[in-house]
């Protein structure tokens, strides 16, 4: 089976190549429910190179995720590069890529051509429909990120290139943003909560306080996006790690920037719109409203209080209010997806309850936004510009997949799986959160509308 597709990205050859051949790249490329690269440090696409990614969600043990592993060939550093099948699922593969710009008269503009050919196992030949549409998918939504990224960096190509320091840099948002960073020709260097350290890697222990100022040196940023998920039933043992796995982090960093003379000038810190409380119906909730009530609203507003000396010190403070992200690697969308692929999803709030949602793409851009904006300080709002009912959620959602959205989720399985004052404030919350803030400093989300965005996401 031969696929050949071509795409279009307005940006020169040149900057489409080097893209390319930078760290972060394949995490780019991939998407997050459906592979994970072996080494998201890694770049380039020289010849020799060997790729492995494990195949499923990241959710699953590894032992239920296969491993793919392709080997880079016939590489000439202008774009043309060729990716064989070492090991893996299909009898055999192999994938010819040619960046090329489009029109000789208009180097803005380039083209990625792609041809693969490709052979399943026989037993499986009568899917090669299925796998035709699921890798033609895939090539669209490279291409889409590849331009959506690229439109990103160009904000900033005429600024310095950063280092910056990035806390909680496996999680859902901070593994897109390390990636995202590394693609734009920034320097990452992961904060881990471990003794042994690679390059560039920076260790650090908030539960003992530890933190060395020496190994702040030279970096420009700290994105502190560490926490424990909150995705978790709420016990009396899992609401303490939750708040005390973010002030301790945060104030940990606070006051080691605060005391450096040489340090780095800003914390990106993350923060949540449950700062706002879960239930704010009939209000259109800015930066500059008060906070809410409730276990979420009192671990925000002492998470962003945490920061406090480091303002007081003089270093540029930014909170990213970070609203429900839509991905099909985790956070609020994946428990849907097996009930609406089985037909029996719906809705899982009040008709008329409002989310404030935004794709792990553009939060992770946001981030990025935070941390390369000299003007970015105080709150942000980290939310799309067209926040969704949970009606339109459900029947969006529904159409994207192509299955019924009928039957509202019974308020028990929220309350089974997060207690009851988790759902209270998870699942049941109706906030409607202003982006405006975040529009108005520069930042344009790639997807702002649901149904746009849920293609994406999906690859539908």
């Amino acid at each position: 089976m031969r696929i050949e597709t071509t795409h279009r990205v307005d940006h020169p050859h040149r900057d489409v190549v080097d893209w390319h051949e930078r760290p972060g790249a394949l995490i780019r490329l991939t998407p997050p429910g459906l592979a994970t690269p072996d080494d998201p440090a890694e770049g380039g696409t020289r010849a020799g190179r060997i790729v492995g990614v494990r195949l499923g969600p990241p959710l699953l043990p590894d032992v239920l995720r296969p491993r793919w592993v392709v080997r880079h060939t016939d590489s000439d550093g202008q774009g043309r590069f060729t990716d064989r099948q070492a090991h893996g699922p299909w009898r055999t593969w192999q994938h010819e890529h040619e960046i090329r710009p489009e029109v000789a008269e208009d180097p803005s503009r380039t083209g990625l051509h792609e041809v693969i050919d490709v052979e399943l196992p026989r037993r499986l030949s009568r899917l090669e429909p299925l796998a035709e549409r699921q890798i033609r998918s895939v090539l669209s939504f490279r291409a889409s990120q590849l331009r959506e990224d690229l439109d990103f960096h160009a904000r900033f190509a005429g600024t310095p290139r950063r280092t910056i320091a990035i806390t909680g840099s496996s999680g859902l948002i901070g593994t897109q943003l390390a990636a995202l960073l590394e693609s734009g020709g920034h320097t990452v260097r992961r904060m881990i909560r471990e003794d042994a350290v690679g390059p560039g890697e920076i260790a650090w222990d908030p539960r003992a306080g530890v933190l060395d100022p020496g190994d702040l040196e030279g970096v420009d940023v700290v994105i502190n996006l560490a926490g424990r998920s909150i995705a978790t039933r709420w016990t009396k043992a899992a609401r303490r790690q939750i708040y005390e796995s973010r002030i301790h982090g945060t104030a940990l960093l606070a006051r080691t920037l605060a005391r450096m003379d040489n340090g780095p000038r800003a914390l990106v810190q993350a923060s949540a719109v449950g700062y706002y409380g879960g239930q704010r119906p009939g209000e259109l909730l800015t930066e500059s409203d008060p906070g809410g009530e409730g276990f979420l609203a009192e671990v925000v507003r002492d998470w962003e209080a945490a920061a406090r000396p480091a303002a007081e010190a003089g270093v540029r403070v930014a909170a990213v209010r970070t609203g429900v992200v839509l991905s099909d690697a985790g956070g609020a969308l994946l428990p849907q997806l097996p009930l609406f692929l089985a037909g029996v999803g719906g809705r899982l709030n009040h008709p008329e309850a409002v989310t404030s949602w935004i794709t792990l793409d553009d939060i992770a851009r946001v981030f990025a936004h935070a941390a390369l904006s000299v003007d970015v300080e105080g709150p942000l709002n980290g939310v799309a510009p067209q926040p969704a009912t949970a009606h339109e959620l459900a029947r969006t959602l529904g159409k994207v997949l192509r299955r019924p959205a009928l039957v509202p989720v019974p308020g028990f399985g929220p309350r089974l799986v997060l207690g009851a004052e988790g759902a209270r404030e998870l699942v049941q919350a109706d906030q409607n959160v202003s982006d405006a803030r975040l529009q108005a400093g520069g930042f344009h989300a790639a997807h702002g509308e649901l149904e746009q965005a849920l293609r994406h996401v999906l690859r539908r």
